[in-house]
């Protein structure tokens, strides 16, 4: 549960945006987004051994 200390007299939208930030920080919409699709840990393993191999010829590869 987040808690946004407001001031007296603050704006509203002042308040808001810093909930949003906070709400970002803590990663529960990113959570979230990722459980809504299931990917097998084969599959997973794979994209990042793609990923890594593409990393590693453009920006470490031998030249």
């Amino acid at each position: 549960m987040l808690i946004i200390p407001v001031k007296e007299g603050e704006p509203i939208d002042k308040a808001l945006k810093k909930f949003k930030k906070k709400f970002e920080r803590t990663g529960t919409l990113r959570a979230l987004r990722k459980r809504q699709a299931f990917t097998k840990p084969s599959v997973e393993r794979r994209i990042e051994v793609i990923r890594a191999t593409y990393k590693q010829a453009t920006y470490g590869g031998e030249q």
